[in-house]
């Protein structure tokens, strides 16, 4: 069976993608920048209210993957609360000042966890060497790797992400993300052989607001928000693949 996973940058976007049809959600806030920790609130009441699987991105801040020690200290705070809350996976990354994984940091990180299956997200994208660091991921125990294979899209990098798919042979899931879409989500399963996958499916939203303020034009009033339109022609897609396969 094939997985489809949502990014989603709100409750709203979780609900969406719930209802559309994705297998598991996986929240966070500021997509536009990679994605950060979603406030508690937004954690709290997301967890609440979905039905399907919730994993859930920790990272302290945008930019590169190297976290000093109070930034760690905030990362393993907020895994202790999705675990208190109930999250059913974490997702997070750490590299170090080489670009090779960061045993330590990851270690303990995917041991705060506990028993939850941890994502080590798109830094692996950004590592040295991409064949090493996924067998320093498989041996620190993380459940699957998110990749494009270090390419802008996941099409683009689909060679790689073959690849890596097949040095793990089974030992850890490897899943394409960035770039998805209805229109290439079939040839990207093919191309791989993954069996999960990683969209935003998102759309921008326009704000309802009449009164625009004309002085502060670094503040936008629009957004993006997960589009269930897209999440249904994602999922249509990919079922009508794995049925032809």
């Amino acid at each position: 069976m094939n997985v489809l996973e949502i990014a989603a940058g709100s409750l709203a976007s979780a609900l969406v993608a719930q209802h559309a049809g994705a297998d598991r959600v996986e929240l966070c806030e500021g997509l536009a920048y990679g994605g950060t920790t979603p406030s508690y609130g937004t954690l709290a009441i997301t967890r609440e209210r979905l039905r399907i699987p919730l994993f859930v991105l920790v990272r302290p801040r945008a930019g590169d993957f190297l976290y000093g020690a109070q930034e760690a200290e905030v990362m393993l705070r907020d895994i202790e609360s999705c675990v208190r809350l109930g999250c059913d996976g974490i997702v997070v990354g750490a590299l170090d000042t080489d670009g090779n994984v960061d045993l330590s940091l990851c270690r303990q990180l995917v041991s705060a966890a506990g028993s939850l299956p941890v994502t080590f997200h798109r830094a692996f994208d950004v590592a040295r060497n991409p064949a090493e660091a996924l067998e320093q991921v498989i041996g620190l125990g993380f459940a699957r790797v998110l990749t494009s294979g270090g390419c802008a899209t996941a099409m683009e990098g689909a060679g790689n992400v073959g690849a890596r798919v097949r040095q793990a042979a089974g030992r850890i899931v490897v899943m394409p993300g960035a770039g998805i879409d209805a229109g290439n989500v079939a040839a990207l399963a093919v191309a791989t052989g993954a069996h999960e996958f990683h969209a935003s499916a998102k759309a921008l939203r326009v704000s309802a607001m009449r009164f625009r303020a004309t002085a502060l034009e670094g503040l936008p009033s629009d957004w993006t928000e997960t589009d269930p339109e897209r999440i249904r022609a994602l999922r249509a897609a990919l079922d009508a693949g794995a049925q032809r396969g």
